[in-house]
């Protein structure tokens, strides 16, 4: 991603950003211990999510289910390219789940977490195995594997540096095309000389000791401070253990038994590991699918990667809108020359599940009163050097301003609080309704069969300066009055009014909205006498335009 480039794409035409993170910085091409200082640009980069991001050539980065890793005095950022990706990128006006297709494990490469050259494709459906006869396990299913071509699952994967062997080792999930049963999984090991040559076949395991499964849930690699690399992941069948393993210092091509370190009877995925301050964290999300999630969280009780964790909390930040649309991907924590600074990195799994645009979305955690806190940010900027950041002027304040959050069509929104107007009507009056604004997957819907009066809100803090507002909606004519209501924390009170009839989606906007307190408020507001009224809200905005005083101002196009 390069933050200097406006190749926007998709229903909002917006920047392409990003910053990346992983498991703590690893040995590699020149030593370099795993909690090393960082020596990259003492700049700030912008980082802006809900976008496709695209690398220094201006080309869509296509890295999902990955991890990036710190490699002398630069990061590799490793992931799959799918098809449906590609299809998404080109058309974000539905799900394309059926093409959950291999194509290639890309890699790109950074200095400061910001601007990302692609590499190449390190292993592509060509890629040629060798898996030898006495690895199956149901008749000849994984021998039979001959090419990367002949998976029907590729993915989850990480990349470490052996120092005994000189190799690279990527270990990934993989799963025979010819075997739709377990038996047809397997972890597999692939090497190369360097960080982004040709990856070629190592081995594969089928099975994880303590383990009463074969294959893992989700997983990925974290590599500690001596340079230790673990798997982290959820066993296939139900997720309800979470296990570490420690990967073989010998050669990087085996797992060894696995410790359980976590019991959620629902089930858990995304399993990703960071440690702060010499404490281990496993994070976690809900059976939601290619859906976004909260995040869950348990912490290690000592400083023992292998000893006993915490019960599970939810990951402050993460409720009101399932962590920025994500479910949890894989962190990097920077050990910076001012700060250390832990980056969350999400999946997005939009070109499955059609909720939103961008693949994936990086946020900062920081820790209040020993408390880590999830920090939903649009925009931000980010000094890998340091390990600064804050806030970005583009950070849109609105949570869950898309209604993608929620994988279901719903009647309450996350993120949102509903107020029915009971003194008017009791009706209920809040659902969503697909598609929502210029292909998005859902719309915020206020109305109902008979009549009907009330809102939803949410609250949360900004910066003192002035904001302009937007939003794309729609209305049907006999509605008594349908608005935004943006309130601030000293009595500031601004409208924009939806009202109008319109016969097809329409972007509104009010400008130059004072906000002299941290609280605000906003509220999307309809009332009718008439049955079978309606509005319709979409693209929500409030973000930050400037520092002075003065009035406001309201278009529509």
């Amino acid at each position: 991603m390069s933050p200097s480039r406006d190749a926007g794409i998709g229903r909002r035409a917006v920047l392409a950003g990003t910053v990346a993170g992983a498991a703590s910085a690893l040995t590699g091409l020149t030593p370099t211990s795993a909690q090393a200082r960082s020596h990259t640009q003492s700049a700030f980069g912008t980082i802006r999510n809900d976008t496709f991001w695209h690398d220094t050539d201006g080309n869509p980065i296509y890295s999902q289910g990955g991890g990036v890793f710190r490699f002398g005095d630069r990061y590799y950022w490793y992931g799959v390219r799918y098809a449906g990706g590609e299809l998404y990128y080109a058309n974000p006006t539905r799900r394309y789940d059926t093409y959950a297709t291999f194509v290639a494990i890309t890699a790109y490469s950074s200095s400061d977490l910001v601007n990302w050259t692609f590499e190449g494709n390190i292993a592509t459906t060509a890629t040629p195995l060798h898996i030898p006869p006495s690895k199956d396990v149901a008749g000849d299913s994984l021998s039979r594997v001959k090419t990367l071509s002949d998976t029907s699952w590729l993915g989850r994967l990480g990349v470490m540096y052996n120092p005994n062997t000189r190799k690279y080792v990527l270990v990934t999930q993989m799963k025979s095309a010819f075997d739709e049963n377990p038996t047809g999984r397997a972890l597999l090991f692939l090497q190369s000389d360097t960080p982004t040559g040709d990856f070629t076949y190592a081995d594969i395991q089928t099975h994880i000791e303590n383990v009463g499964h074969q294959g893992t849930g989700d997983q990925t690699v974290f590599t500690d401070d001596d340079g230790s690399s673990y798997l982290v992941f959820s066993n296939p069948s139900g997720r309800q253990n979470s296990y570490i393993s420690k990967i073989s210092d010998a050669d990087s091509l085996s797992i060894e038994p696995a410790k359980k370190v976590g019991y959620t009877p629902a089930g858990r995925e995304g399993n990703a590991m960071f440690k702060l301050n010499g404490i281990y964290y496993i994070a976690t999300s809900d059976l939601h699918g290619w859906n976004s999630s909260h995040t869950y969280i348990i912490e290690s009780r000592t400083q023992d990667i292998l000893g006993e964790y915490s019960s599970e909390y939810i990951l402050p930040g993460t409720e009101k809108d399932y962590s920025h649309v994500t479910q949890t991907g894989f962190f990097i924590t920077i050990k910076g020359t001012k700060q250390d600074a832990v980056i969350y990195a999400g999946d997005r799994w939009a070109d499955f599940a059609w909720n939103g645009l961008g693949y994936n979305q990086w946020v900062p955690l920081s820790m209040r009163a020993g408390r880590l806190i999830f920090h939903s940010l649009s925009e931000w900027k980010l000094n890998a050097r340091t390990g600064q950041w804050r806030e970005g002027r583009g950070n849109n304040y609105i949570l869950n301003p898309d209604f993608a959050a929620d994988r279901v069509p719903v009647t309450t929104l996350t993120g949102w609080t509903t107020t029915v107007d009971t003194g008017f009507s009791t009706n209920p009056f809040l659902s969503t309704t697909s598609p929502g604004a210029n292909g998005s997957r859902f719309a915020a819907t206020l109305g109902s069969p008979g009549a009907f009066s009330g809102s939803v809100s949410q609250e949360f803090d900004v910066p003192p300066g002035i904001y302009r507002l937007t939003a794309t909606a729609r209305a049907t004519q006999e509605l008594r009055y349908a608005r935004i209501m943006v309130r601030g924390g000293r009595g500031e009170s601004y409208v924009l009014d939806l009202t109008q009839t319109t016969y097809g989606w329409q972007e509104r906007a009010l400008g130059n909205l004072c906000l002299t307190s941290g609280r605000v408020s906003i509220s999307i507001e309809a009332r009718s006498q008439a049955p079978d009224q309606k509005v319709f809200v979409d693209s929500l905005s409030l973000v930050r335009a400037g520092t002075g005083t003065s009035q406001p101002t309201s278009t529509a196009s």
